[in-house]
Order: C-alpha cells, then sequence, then structure tokens
C-alpha cells in the first residue's frame, strides 16, 4: 500500500473519531407545533456512526409532536442490504404499532441508502416524506480510491465498499425514488486530503452533486461539514419544515436550490 493511501486512511479514521462525540452547540428555535401526534419518524445515523448523532435531531422533532424512533444499527457489520432487512424492517413495525397516519424517515449519509434499498423492495401504504442529509446517492469517489485497503475495510466494514461510484454500485443499482425525498448536502470540509479525492465541491465525504437522487423531490445545499450536518440548527428546522410540507423553505439567503 502506498504511503500516501496509509495516510489518508489514518486521517479518516483520526477524523470519525474526533467527530463521533461531537454536537453542534447551535440551539434550536423550536417551530410551532403542527399536528403531527399520529406521525412516526424513523432516525438512520450514518456509517460508523451511532445514534448519538441525532440527539438534537431527535429532541427536536420530539418537540414538535412527532413520535420518533432513534435506531442505533451495527453499521460496520453488515451489508446495506442486511442492515436494511434485519434493522430498517423492525425499526418500521415499531413504528406501525403506534398506528401512525404517515411514516417519514431523516437519514444521514449512509442512512439514506439503508431506506432506498427498503423502499425499493417494501410498499408503505402510510409512507409520509424522506429526509436525507448528505447521502451518497450516487456514491462517493473516497470508496473508489480507499476500498478494499485493510484499514479502511476494518473501519467502514462491509458496507462501506458498496458505496463506491461505478454503475454497479449498491446506491446506483437502486434507481430513481418514486416517493417524497428532500435532500441536504452541504459544501464545507474540515478534511481536506480527502476532498482533494473528490472532485467539485464536497462536505469532506460526499460531492455535492453527487448527493443528488434521481426524482428527488427537493434539494438544498448548506455551509456544513459532513458529520455535522444533522445537528445544525438551520438543518434541523428545513428537515422539520420538510415533514410537514413536503419542500424546504426558501427565504433564508444562505440557502440556495440546485436546479
Amino acid at each position: 500500500m502506498k504511503i500516501k493511501q496509509i495516510f489518508i486512511i489514518f486521517l479518516y479514521i483520526i477524523m470519525q473519531s474526533v467527530t463521533n462525540p461531537v454536537f453542534s452547540m447551535e440551539k434550536y428555535n423550536e417551530m410551532p407545533m403542527a399536528d403531527n401526534e399520529n406521525e412516526c419518524v424513523v432516525l438512520l445515523h450514518g456509517l460508523a456512526r451511532s445514534n448519538r448523532s441525532f440527539s438534537a435531531m431527535e429532541k427536536s422533532l420530539r418537540k414538535s409532536g412527532y413520535h420518533v424512533i432513534n435506531v442505533d444499527y451495527p453499521s460496520r457489520k453488515k451489508t446495506i442490504e442486511k442492515l436494511a432487512e434485519e434493522h430498517v424492517t423492525k425499526e418500521v413495525e415499531k413504528c406501525q404499532s403506534v398506528q401512525p397516519k404517515k411514516i417519514h424517515f431523516v437519514t444521514h449519509s449512509m442512512g439514506g441508502i439503508l431506506v432506498r434499498y427498503y423502499l425499493a423492495n417494501h410498499l408503505l401504504d402510510n409512507l409520509g416524506h424522506v429526509v436525507m442529509l448528505s447521502p451518497p446517492n450516487q456514491g462517493s469517489e473516497i470508496v473508489d480510491k480507499l476500498a478494499g485497503s485493510p484499514g479502511f475495510y476494518a473501519f467502514n466494514g462491509p458496507a462501506g465498499q458498496q458505496l463506491g461510484t461505478s454503475a454497479e454500485s449498491l446506491p446506483n443499482s437502486l434507481g430513481a425514488v418514486d416517493y417524497s425525498v428532500g435532500v441536504i448536502t452541504g459544501n464545507k470540509s474540515i478534511n481536506l486530503i480527502l476532498s482533494t479525492l473528490i472532485p467539485g465541491d464536497d462536505d469532506g465525504k460526499v460531492s455535492v452533486e453527487r448527493a443528488k437522487v434521481a426524482g428527488m423531490s427537493d434539494y438544498l445545499i448548506v455551509p456544513h461539514t459532513h458529520p455535522m450536518i444533522m445537528s445544525s440548527n438551520e438543518v434541523i428546522r428545513q428537515t422539520i419544515h420538510y415533514l410537514q410540507n413536503g419542500k424546504f423553505h426558501r427565504k433564508n439567503a444562505i440557502l440556495k436550490k440546485q436546479e
């Protein structure tokens, strides 16, 4: 293995270790509670993260009246297919047990691919909206460059190897979505070395372009990084707005729609 590749993998692991326990210190300005009491939201964290990364989002969703299930699944232990079938299925059943009018999903990073795989193979009559934060919907060039190396596999497991950009990769094999999906992705990076592996604007893990998925209903670019986007005050506000309205709020100048 080349020295540069070893250094990049080492830096990748260090950055994950630093950002995993850190959350945004922004205070969320609670939105007025809508009629959400009979709606359930399933939160799915990203690769090599835990449900603690969604703590701020969970708290705000509960304050907004939603029944929330913040899933903690072993993202590094199994393939995306097995994670979706075993863990997303189980959590959806928990949602169904409260007889919700709608079941929504809010995901970070690889969590969005789990939901796409699950919904491609399961019909939900009461499916609501899906908000994906920094999803590798068309894969990530980082996986193209580092997959197969011992350090990368050890830290990311089998699911991490499936997130490349080739036409045969799992994200690209899922095709277009035919349900309400809003994508929010960042264009800031705290890992400039990894960003050199990604063409165009990126958040340190996924390019702005590769976060898109055919059939999505709305799309926003925000000035946030991949590991911290889910804890942003503005992103939480936009997520709740999408769950309530099926579209993002457009009046904030820091946000722009990508046509």
